[in-house]
């Protein structure tokens, strides 16, 4: 099983590491999930060089910017439609300023990869696009650890039944 993290990443302040990191161990060890990251993955997809200066090319030098996004684009579209068995998606406040996640949500909902939403903010503030996209919508990481664990988890042994008689 393959959990594909959906956020924003571009506007959040840091750059969507920190919702990414706290879930990542639920899902490897618990879960036991492997964890795609898009965060993550890019600095390592584009170089660290790369990485850190490219989002200044989008004024200097828009076809290069232009083609780096595009290679991450590539790369993570690849990743969710051939690899990802659900996505887990944190819909903030500054996911509504980028266009990635919504691609990445109805790219999803296109291949029927469940996609479980992850908001606090008010349903009526969310495009109905985005909540329609969703299998399943949670206020909050801990009721999202609860289904996950319910949904994917070891069922809990009955050890009544190994007892000697």
């Amino acid at each position: 099983m393959l959990a594909y993290l959906s956020g924003s990443i571009e506007n959040s302040p840091d750059g969507g590491r920190a919702w990414r990191a706290a879930l990542k161990p639920f899902l490897a060890e618990t879960l036991r999930h492997e964890v795609y990251d898009p965060a993550e993955a890019t600095p390592q997809l584009v170089g660290a060089e790369t990485y850190e200066s490219f989002r200044a090319w989008k004024t200097s030098d828009p076809d290069r910017f232009r083609a780096t996004v595009r290679r991450i684009i590539a790369h993570d579209l690849e990743v969710l439609t051939s690899r990802a068995s659900y996505v887990i998606c944190n819909w903030d406040e500054h996911v509504v300023k980028g266009g990635g996640t919504q691609g990445e949500l109805t790219v999803a909902f296109n291949r029927s990869i469940p996609i479980y939403l992850v908001t606090h903010l008010p349903l009526e503030n969310i495009s109905g696009w985005i909540l329609g996209c969703a299998e399943l919508i949670l206020p909050n990481f801990s009721e999202l650890r609860r289904f996950l664990q319910k949904k994917y988890g070891e069922p809990r042994l009955d050890l009544k039944e190994f007892s000697s008689k």
